[in-house]
């Protein structure tokens, strides 16, 4: 989540108003060790504003350029402009 909003050059709070999520939301997901973790709904969310804001997600396996999981930057949405301070 954090190399996403670092891509976007959005903070915490940003993205909670994006995906409409809380900001604790938010932090607890970045918290996660490894995997994000959260409820089905909230990890819907997220996943269609980063989505939203040009953020390809890539699992494990998935086939991207360089192997392994990631984000990758697929465009910038010309209706998400970055707001807020430097990435947390």
């Amino acid at each position: 989540m954090r190399a996403a909003r670092s891509l976007l050059g959005i903070d915490q709070r940003r993205l909670a108003e994006l995906s409409g999520l809380s900001l604790p939301t938010i932090q607890r997901m970045e918290a996660s060790d490894g995997i994000v973790r959260g409820n089905v709904d909230s990890l819907m969310k997220l996943i269609g504003a980063l989505a939203q804001a040009g953020i390809e997600l890539i699992g494990e396996g998935a086939t991207s350029t360089t192997g392994g999981r990631g984000v990758r930057l697929v465009r910038r949405a010309a209706q998400t402009p970055p707001q807020g301070g430097p990435a947390e």
